[in-house]
């Protein structure tokens, strides 16, 4: 893997191809996808670095007394040799980045997971590097939605957090910001969000202009005299309740600044490292307090807890480095108005195998810089796909052709189109003549025919229905959605990944949209149970068991030309009401073929989701069909929901359980799905289910053959 390394003699800079980190227990290994270089704590770093011996022993005279403490025990040649050792050791750089988690330690199995977004934090820990290994207490997951060039920023957001925390301001609060580099114009949002009143201190005015757009009330550049007046204006007379020093520089000035506008008994803290020569005098007789903030937080520099994933008990310690971070990265996800603003505090992009022109960049400053990020290579991925939306106009109906008209068609979903008074029969086709005419009869089409050029032509159509057998449903679709109607096609969607990249194209183009004869979804019980699941935030652990009955061998379903088999044809179905369920996408795929059957009538599917939740589908055809067919268990937030083959809903909570039948018999949905599809059509959009995760649900189908066929777990986010 690529990291960036600096030598600690020479001050040389190098981005460099050094083996691998492994896993270990109690640490996450995680692949960076984006880095900060902080501008002010790794210039220092760098600086010191590139600074003779001379130059370092001026800098850092504790280190020469421990050097000459060891020489006057050890001796000159040993202590000469202990340096040059500790000076030919290379450096990592970085303490801030954003990632994926490929590995977990043991010990972590059931706190986190692959394929989870993190923020991760620590020097020598979150480094500039394609893989990093980090300790349990280092790591947050990341809010959906938190990119991953914003969440990079959460270690400086902690340091600026743990800061403001030590301040002890609240609402109505006056306080000064001096320095608004990163750490500053952190702070500031977190003052403003927390309702303190601020103002912002520093020499450059573009950094001062920002602050003044991200909260602060009155901006200061240092340069200009009257601030001591603009505060006791802006104050009534009182000063500055506190004072954050985030400013990074060898003059006692901040201090000096702090004892002018400060209140009486005001607290002062320092994030920044600036000189420490305080007016004795004035800090005396206002009787100021002076902190300096421990970086993130508590546990920050504890070993035992970075290092060994040791908690602090909650009634004494809320606020840990960890929670800190957590913290911070939820802000970045809240919704305008309340959120962490991260984009307007970068001001340059620099990919990882340019990271020596950035710090090019920032220790030589060839031009004016705030946030600067470095992104990483990850593989190509499959981005959900976004669909524009559809362009037919609104009509008030629906002109509705028909291409197939087999048993399901004739006997469940065509007599709930007919019943709506919104719709029109326009023409129905089928392979074979009677049919078509039959079907006429029976409903009442305006026309029968063979052909489906017919309807696909038709201009006066503007939907159709697909229900012809399985293998023909990519086909049709996609012809249908290129002569822009929108479709309603019997599930499968698709076979295989051909006919789903040929249906997702036809629709990328389409002015109409795309519905998928998922009823499960729209069974009242079902719409019930999501919303109680919705209550409860976090990670929700599903269970699907369905008592599916044996198939002949000879059915169409199993014969590859016609129905792609039993697990593409009908297991599709609880695939996608377990992503109805989680209501998060899914990220993996592995199932397990019970042997004995090679149709694969018998599987255990195990499916993972972006937020954590896990779902686990057993399908079988090996049960007596008088037993109920469909049982799901939902488990959230210390509530069970369970339903009995559409005939009884349960929701257990807090000790009790309330149990809901079916007044009417089974409803697994097909009215609400037709209802809904039509009403969006007369609408002219959009789809009644958001059409991305009805592609999402046809691949991690199609994934589940592959995970038969190759023995392994499919990661849907790797593949292209």
């Amino acid at each position: 893997m690529k990291q960036v390394i600096q030598s600690a003699r020479s001050g040389k800079l190098a981005l460099k191809e050094v083996p691998a980190p492994k896993v270990r227990a109690g640490s996450l290994l995680v692949v960076t996808r984006a880095s900060l270089i902080s501008a002010g704590t790794e210039r220092m770093v760098v600086e010191f670095a590139r600074k003779s011996l001379a130059g370092k022993a001026k800098a850092r005279p504790d280190l020469v007394r421990k050097v000459l403490d060891k020489a006057r025990r050890d001796g000159l040649a040993a202590t000469f040799r202990a340096v040059m050792a500790r000076l030919d050791e290379p450096l990592p750089l970085g303490y801030s980045a954003a990632g994926e988690i490929i590995a977990v330690g043991a010990g972590l199995e059931g706190s986190f997971h692959p394929g989870q977004r993190v923020a991760v934090a620590g020097a020598g820990l979150a480094n500039h590097a394609e893989l990093n290994v980090v300790p349990r207490n280092l790591v947050v997951p990341l809010p959906e939605g938190v990119e991953d060039e914003h969440a990079c920023f959460a270690t400086l957001g902690s340091i600026a957090l743990h800061g403001v925390r030590s301040l002890g301001v609240g609402l109505g609060d006056v306080v000064c910001v001096v320095g608004v580099g990163l750490v500053g114009q952190l702070a500031v949002q977190f003052l403003r969000l927390q309702g303190a009143r601020v103002i912002a201190m520093d020499t450059d005015a573009a950094r001062l202009e920002l602050v003044a757009r991200l909260g602060a009330e009155l901006v200061w550049n240092v340069a200009e005299p009257g601030l001591p007046e603009a505060v006791e204006a802006m104050t009534g007379g009182i000063g500055c309740d506190a004072i954050l020093i985030a400013a990074a520089t060898d003059s006692s000035g901040p201090l000096e600044t702090a004892a002018e506008i400060a209140r009486d008994r005001a607290k002062v803290v320092m994030t920044g490292k600036t000189g420490t020569e305080f007016p004795y005098a004035a800090f005396m007789k206002k009787e100021l307090s002076v902190m300096v903030s421990r970086s993130y937080g508590p546990g920050r520099y504890d070993d035992d807890f970075e290092g060994r994933g040791v908690k602090y008990p909650v009634g004494y310690v809320r606020w840990t480095e960890t929670q800190n971070l957590a913290e911070v990265v939820r802000l970045m996800a809240a919704p305008a108005g309340r959120r962490l603003e991260i984009a307007p505090l970068i001001s340059h992009r620099f990919a990882f195998g340019q990271a020596e022109d950035a710090y090019r960049l920032v220790t030589e400053g060839t031009e004016p810089h705030l946030g600067v990020v470095l992104a990483y290579d990850r593989p190509a991925q499959a981005a959900r796909p976004v669909f524009a939306a559809p362009k037919i106009p609104a009509s008030g109906r629906c002109v509705l052709g028909v291409i197939g008209a087999g048993a399901f068609a004739r006997t469940v979903l065509l007599p709930e189109f007919k019943r709506l008074s919104n719709v029109e029969l326009a023409a129905i086709a089928t392979t074979r003549g009677m049919t078509a005419d039959h079907g006429q009869a029976v409903f009442g089409f305006g026309r029968a025919c063979t052909a489906e050029a017919e309807i696909l032509d038709d201009p006066a159509i503007n939907a159709v229905l697909i229900a012809t057998r399985h293998a023909s449903h990519a086909e049709f679709t996609a012809r249908a959605l290129a002569a822009g109607k929108s479709v309603l096609v019997e599930k499968p969607l698709a076979i295989d990944r051909g006919q789903l990249a040929q249906v997702m194209a036809a629709r990328e183009a389409s002015a109409g949209f795309l519905a998928v004869g998922f009823n499960r979804r729209f069974a009242p019980m079902i719409v019930k149970a999501r919303a109680e699941l919705a209550r409860h935030p976090g990670p929700k652990v599903l269970s699907l068991r369905v008592n599916a009955g044996p198939l002949p061998r000879e059915a169409w379903l199993n014969a590859a030309e016609e129905g792609g088999g039993r697990i593409v044809g009908e297991a599709c179905h609880f695939i996608d009401l377990a992503r109805c369920l989680a209501a998060s996408p899914i990220v993996s795929v592995q199932a397990q073929a019970a042997g004995g059957n090679d149709t694969a009538d018998d599987v255990a599917v195990s499916l993972a989701f972006a937020d954590g939740s896990l779902a686990n589908l057993i399908y079988t055809g090996r049960g007596d069909s008088a037993f109920s067919k469909e049982r799901f268990e939902c488990f959230a937030g210390g509530t069970v929901v369970a339903i009995d083959n559409f005939l009884s809903l349960s929701i257990t909570a807090d000790g009790r359980t309330r149990t809901e039948k079916a007044k009417l018999g089974q409803d697994k949905g097909h009215r609400a799905e037709v209802e809904a599809f039509v009403t969006s059509v007369a609408a002219g959009g959009p789809a009644p289910v958001d059409e991305a995760e009805l592609f999402e649900s046809s691949l991690a189908t199609i994934a589940v053959l592959e995970s038969l066929r190759e023995g392994r777990r499919i990661v849907l986010a790797e593949e292209a």
